[in-house]
């Protein structure tokens, strides 16, 4: 008996003329990242490592919106690493402006589904008088 059969056969009535191969997985987090207070000004690095087949891809959303990184903009001084995780080469932290500080999910997709990440909140460390 293949216990696959019900998804095959879900999956084919979903998705004529696909298939769906035995061997591939829906994503799931293998690494959560954890939370981070760094001082502004510093590299901060949020792990997510997430496992699937086909590999899934990785976005990160930052309170509900999704992290600009430099795949979208070259520029950008958020990098997403091959490995899932998110780096930022400087800790943005200002008297008006906190872009980088706030509660953090890394969502793997792929055409199986969705994993998304516990939350992790990037918080900053600074002098009083320099915030």
């Amino acid at each position: 008996v293949n216990p696959l059969f019900p998804v095959n056969s879900l999956f084919s009535l979903l998705f004529p003329g696909s298939r769906l191969r035995q061997e591939d997985s829906p994503p799931r987090i293998a690494e959560h990242p954890s939370d981070l207070i760094v001082s502004k000004g510093e590299p901060a690095t949020l792990n997510c490592k997430a496992e699937g087949r086909p590999s899934p891809t990785v976005e990160w959303y930052k309170d509900g919106e999704r992290v600009e990184t430099d795949r979208d903009n070259p520029r950008s001084q958020r990098m997403l690493l091959p490995s899932g995780s998110l780096f930022f080469l400087r800790i943005v932290h200002g008297r008006r402006s906190k872009p980088d500080e706030g509660s953090y999910v890394c969502v793997a997709r792929n055409y199986l589904g969705e994993a998304v990440s516990h939350n992790a909140s990037l918080e900053v460390a600074c002098k009083c008088s320099s915030c």
